[in-house]
C-alpha cells in the first residue's frame, strides 16, 4: 500500500463533524476509505465512553470488546506515552511481532474479527487526549514507516477541528445554562471526566460550604453523598446505562438536602469533543420558585399591576404584605386579585399560587437538547 493518504479529505470531514455532530460516524467512514483501513474509531484515552464514533465495519468487534470484557484489559492503552510524544503510535511500540502472534488480546479478541494491526493518531482537545484509531486486518500487515510519518502530520491538521468543536461546544453550554437559569433551574455541566465545566447563577448560590466545588469536582461535606454523586455521574459518563440516573441527596446541616439529578446530554449523534457531556440539575426543597413577571403577564393577559400582585403572591407574600409593598390600599389589592382570579380561572389564592408554580416546571430534556 502506498503512502498517499488523502489527509485533506479527512481534515474536511472532521471539521464538518465538529459543526454537525450527526456526521461523526460518517467522518470515520471517510477516514477508513482515505487510509485504506478496515475500519476507524475515535476514543478518549482516559475514559471508556459509550457511543464512540466508529465505522459500521467495527460494530462486531466493538460489541465483543465490551461484552467479552476486553474493554477492561485493552493493552493498547499502553501506547499513550508514545502517542503523546510522537503524535502517532502502533502495536509495535509495545510488542514485537512474535509477542503479538501469541498475545491473548490479539489472538482471542482481534483474530476472530480478522483484525490485528492498529495506528493511533493523537488528537488533543483541551487537556483531553483523543486517539483516532486506524484498524488493519491480519493480511494487510502493519503500517510502514513512511505511512506512519504521513499520519503523524495528520495529528497537527486535526487541531482545527478539535478547536472548532470545543468552541461550538462551549457556546452550547452557555446557551443551555442560560435556558436553565431563565427557568429558575440550578444546573451544573460536566465534561467527560466528571469535571465541572460551568454552572449557572442558581447553582452557584447553592455552593454554601456544605456543597461546593474543589479541584473542578462537585463535593458534599458528607463523604457518602459525594461518593454517591460520583457513582451517579459515572453511570452516565462511563457506563452509559441510562440517560438519567436516580436522584442523589446532598445533605445540609439544619436544612432539607439538595436533590441532584444527573442527566446525559443527548445529541442527534454523540459529539466526542464537546466540553459538556452531562448535566446535574439541583433541586432545593427549601426554595420557592416563582415565574417571572413577563411570563405571568403574557400567559394570562394581566395588566402590569395585576401581574405584579400575582408575582408577589406566588413569592409567598400575603395580600396585606402585597398591598403595603405596592403602596396601594388593601381594598385595591382585593379588587386586583378578583381580576386576576377571573383571568386565570381560579377562585382562591392557594389555587392561584399552585397554577403559577406550574409555569416554573420546564422538562429538563427540553433544555438539555440545546447543548
Amino acid at each position: 500500500m502506498g503512502t498517499d493518504f488523502d489527509l485533506e479529505v479527512i481534515e474536511r470531514a472532521f471539521v464538518e463533524a465538529a459543526i454537525d455532530p450527526t456526521k461523526w460516524n460518517g467522518a470515520m467512514e471517510v477516514v477508513s476509505r482515505a487510509t485504506g483501513c478496515v475500519g476507524a474509531l475515535l476514543f478518549d484515552t482516559e475514559s471508556h465512553l459509550p457511543g464512540i464514533p466508529q465505522t459500521e465495519s467495527m460494530a462486531g468487534a466493538v460489541e465483543s470488546y465490551i461484552k467479552g470484557g476486553w474493554i477492561e484489559h485493552d493493552v493498547r492503552y499502553g501506547v499513550t506515552p508514545h502517542l503523546i510524544r510522537k503524535g502517532i503510535a502502533t502495536d509495535l511500540d509495545l510488542f514485537s511481532a512474535d509477542q503479538i502472534a501469541r498475545h491473548p488480546y490479539y489472538q482471542e479478541f482481534l483474530a476472530p474479527h480478522r483484525l490485528r494491526w492498529c495506528a493511533c493518531v493523537k488528537m488533543a482537545s483541551s487537556g483531553i487526549l483523543w486517539s483516532l484509531s486506524l484498524q488493519r486486518s491480519i493480511s494487510q500487515g502493519p503500517f510502514s514507516p513512511a505511512q506512519l510519518q504521513t499520519l503523524a502530520t495528520l495529528s497537527h491538521r486535526l487541531g482545527t477541528a478539535s478547536a472548532m468543536s470545543r468552541m461550538l461546544g462551549f457556546a452550547r453550554v452557555d446557551s443551555a445554562l442560560e435556558a436553565f437559569e431563565m427557568s429558575q433551574i440550578a444546573a451544573i455541566v460536566f465534561d467527560a471526566r466528571g469535571y465541572v465545566v460551568k454552572l449557572n447563577a442558581s447553582a452557584e448560590s447553592m455552593m454554601d460550604g456544605a456543597l461546593g466545588i474543589v479541584g473542578s469536582r462537585l463535593y458534599s461535606y458528607d463523604r457518602n453523598a459525594t461518593n454517591a454523586f460520583n457513582r451517579s455521574l459515572k453511570q452516565i459518563l462511563v457506563d452509559g446505562s441510562s440517560s438519567a440516573a436516580a436522584p442523589v441527596a446532598l445533605p445540609r446541616p439544619g436544612l432539607y438536602p439538595i436533590l441532584a439529578h444527573v442527566l446525559g446530554i443527548k445529541y442527534a449523534a454523540f459529539n466526542p469533543l464537546a466540553p459538556g457531556q452531562a448535566v446535574a440539575v439541583l433541586i432545593d426543597p427549601e426554595m420557592r420558585r416563582t415565574p417571572g413577571l413577563a411570563a405571568i403577564q403574557a400567559c394570562f393577559s394581566l395588566s402590569a399591576a395585576e401581574s405584579k400582585l400575582a408575582y408577589r403572591l406566588a413569592s409567598g407574600q400575603s395580600l396585606e404584605e402585597v398591598a403595603k409593598a405596592c403602596s396601594i390600599s388593601y381594598e385595591t389589592a382585593r379588587n386586583q386579585l378578583k381580576a386576576v382570579f377571573g383571568k386565570t380561572g381560579t377562585h382562591r389564592q392557594s389555587e392561584l399560587v399552585a397554577l403559577l408554580s406550574r409555569l416554573c416546571r420546564l422538562p429538563a430534556k427540553t433544555v438539555v437538547g440545546r447543548f
